[in-house]
């Protein structure tokens, strides 16, 4: 994705952008952060009366109130406020989570400015300024790495990739990915709501402010047809009682009693608390609702297409069942896939390997201590590690473990096996030793 914005190339790495053109593109493209339009309380509380169905309630309220129907008046007024409630709750809901995605915002940034490094409030940033991204450090806007070797970041809560994203030159990396791995020098291509991220918040807030569904289409053509068809007849009722002389208390006793039976007075507070109840048992199940209409939307779907496996699953690896050759058993090959591992890095390839061999009571080596520990890196595409005893043992891509493997005679067979589990949509892993002697 190219969104590189005008005058961002004219930048000299060594020195940074001077303050004065800081200054001219921060009145050009703005902060780097999501504006926040927020609707006054009243407003939203408001709107919620304001309506086909709230309207012909408010009126069967009014009608009650003329003809001391003070039963119906209170039940009516109940329901209506009742509707009003779990809706307005529901959406102060979904504004919170999204104020929890903006805070997400990364707030300081290390830049180069007149030749200097210094840190600078992430909302300073410009198109055309210079950072440093560093291991622990979350990416403040959207870059494009210009210099280092490599860093490994983790989007996983930008795209629902599981596993962190080894990155190079050239490459472009999104505002509030973490960086775990690696330091780069890096050039800002967009900030704001240009961000992949601030495209992200827009459509949920999009998504606020269309609150009309299909269902809820669906539901107001059912209630302005029973609204139109309550006019009419209301309208029947009103001339012929007054070309008949009747009283007027009665005309609007009459008319109150079609108005209630014929308009769905309830329909609003029924479909909210039954989605409500809904939200509730997918709460369970720890599945966030944002918007009660989207359980009813969600439930009418057919086919769901999706790709990005951490989106819809648990962003979680698990081990299969370990293929072994050349005399070794799966417990051994577990093991050794751990012996090339370091469980202090929380690697989330690695940690289904510890739990596993510790579930197998595999004690005998401690792979806390290697004298000599490689991690992993693009180039090479494996770890390596080396035990006081003469014990050396690699793990990586199957590929780059079978070239150091002067014994061929397996390669075909091995090579079968990672086909078979590309084939299945998991992910192959490959571990070898070397022993002294």
């Amino acid at each position: 994705m190219q969104h590189t914005s005008a005058g961002v190339q004219d930048t000299d790495i060594q020195t940074g952008l001077s303050a004065e053109e800081v200054a001219r593109r921060l009145a050009q493209f703005g902060p780097n952060e999501i504006p926040e339009k927020e609707e006054s309380l009243l407003h939203r509380l408001l709107k919620r009366f304001w309506g086909p169905i709230p309207w012909m309630i408010e009126i069967a309220a009014i009608l009650s109130a003329v003809a001391q129907k003070w039963e119906d008046f209170t039940i009516i007024l109940v329901l209506l406020f009742a509707n009003v409630f779990i809706d307005f709750r529901q959406e102060a809901k979904a504004l919170g989570a999204l104020k929890v995605l903006k805070e997400k915002l990364a707030r300081r940034a290390i830049v180069r400015r007149d030749g200097e490094w210094q840190e600078v409030a992430a909302r300073e940033l410009v198109p055309g300024d210079i950072v440093k991204l560093r291991i622990g450090a979350i990416v403040p806007a959207d870059v494009r790495l210009i210099q280092g070797d490599y860093i490994e970041v983790d989007q996983s809560a930008l795209t629902g990739e599981s596993l962190p994203v080894d990155l190079s030159p050239g490459d472009e990396c999104h505002a509030n990915a973490i960086v775990k791995k690696g330091e780069m020098i890096a050039q800002v291509i967009a900030t704001g709501t240009k961000t992949y991220f601030g495209k992200t918040v827009a459509l949920v807030a999009k998504a606020e402010r269309d609150q009309r569904s299909h269902f809820q289409r669906a539901v107001i053509r059912v209630g302005n047809f029973l609204i139109l068809l309550a006019v009419v007849m209301v309208g029947i009722i009103l001339v012929t009682s007054l070309a008949r002389g009747d009283s007027f208390m009665e005309i609007v006793r009459f008319s109150l009693v079609l108005t209630i039976a014929s308009i769905p007075v309830a329909l609003p507070a029924v479909l909210s608390v039954t989605m409500a109840v809904g939200a509730v048992k997918l709460a369970r199940h720890k599945v966030i609702v944002s918007r009660l209409v989207a359980i009813e939307e969600l439930a009418g779907v057919g086919v769901l297409c999706c790709d990005k496996t951490g989106t819809l699953t648990q962003n979680r690896m698990k081990l299969g069942t370990p293929a072994a050759f050349n005399g070794f058993d799966a417990k051994s090959v577990i093991h050794l896939a751990a012996l090339a591992s370091q469980q202090e890095d929380h690697d989330p390839l690695e940690a289904p390997i510890f739990e596993a061999d510790q579930r197998l009571g595999n004690t005998d080596k401690p792979y806390q201590n290697p004298e000599h520990f490689t991690p992993f890196d693009p180039v090479s595409k494996r770890t390596e590690a080396q035990y006081a005893d003469g014990t050396t043992v690699t793990k990586g891509a199957p590929q780059a473990v079978l070239a150091l493997c002067p014994d061929e005679s397996e390669k075909e067979s091995i090579e079968a096996r990672v086909h078979e589990y590309a084939q299945r949509g998991e992910r192959s892993l490959g571990v070898a030793v070397k022993q002294q002697g």
